[in-house]
């Protein structure tokens, strides 16, 4: 198996593009032995695999220097492993539990919502525009293959999309502090749902607060301003899925 050891290569520098969001059409990358496992189990398709000599007798791997490797790296320590994969493409279907993540900026809040949405059973993860890149390194690494389990994609229109799931007989409960939110723990149980988590500083929008059929918050006896977004998703979740 020959060596790449140039960080010019093409192969290389096509490769390392894929960090950036605009570059990424059909594919991206994961990182190390985690979630290459978790894609195997999942059956995602790969273009391409990088590995440095540790992972050498993977059956069609691409060899690279450890120099290499670090510059191809977003990691701090890279484990020696990179793969190219195929971006999943997201059928419609009747989606009865649905995270929706309003604005949310945050990488580490966004991967982590998705992960506990996984965890908690949820149907699918929807981001609107203004969310962090479910793709980025960050959020990759905090999902830990989250995203492989189930569908998480993307809503350029969230209004149009919000009435779309009310026709469609899905009950909207976005998150919210004001007066006219109710207490999450008397919440009914329903058969589908959708929840929608705000921005982490400004909340939903008012024209989403609007939209929603029910406003729910979290009581905080204590002394908090709010809650982290990501600890208040998983609460409702675990509670809407009990």
């Amino acid at each position: 198996m020959e060596m790449i050891k140039s960080k010019d290569n093409a192969r290389i520098k096509n490769a390392k593009k894929l960090y950036k969001k605009k570059y990424r059409t059909s594919s991206y990358l994961i990182e190390g032995r985690h979630l290459y496992e978790e894609a195997l189990k999942a059956g995602v398709s790969f273009k391409q695999i990088f590995v440095t000599e540790k992972f050498a007798d993977l059956a069609d791997a691409i060899l690279v220097s450890d120099d290499v490797m670090n510059f191809l790296s977003d990691a701090e320590t890279p484990q020696g492993i990179i793969a190219e994969v195929v971006m999943p493409t997201v059928a419609t279907q009747d989606f009865s539990k649905l995270l929706i993540l309003e604005n949310v900026q945050d990488p580490g809040n966004v991967g982590t919502m998705i992960r506990t949405a996984d965890a908690a059973g949820f149907s699918a993860v929807v981001l609107t525009d203004g969310s962090a890149d479910s793709y980025s390194p960050k959020v990759l690494r905090t999902m830990q293959g989250a995203h492989f389990h189930l569908p998480v994609f993307q809503e350029s229109d969230a209004l149009a999309f919000y009435n779309r799931l009310k026709a469609s007989g899905i009950t909207v409960i976005a998150t919210t502090l004001s007066d006219q939110s109710i207490d999450y723990r008397t919440l009914s149980t329903y058969d589908k749902f959708a929840l929608i988590m705000g921005n982490e500083g400004a909340g939903i929008l008012p024209e989403t607060a609007q939209a929603a059929d029910i406003l729910a918050h979290i009581n905080m006896p204590g002394q908090a301003e709010s809650l982290n977004v990501a600890i208040a998703a998983g609460i409702l979740m675990f509670s809407l899925t009990d």
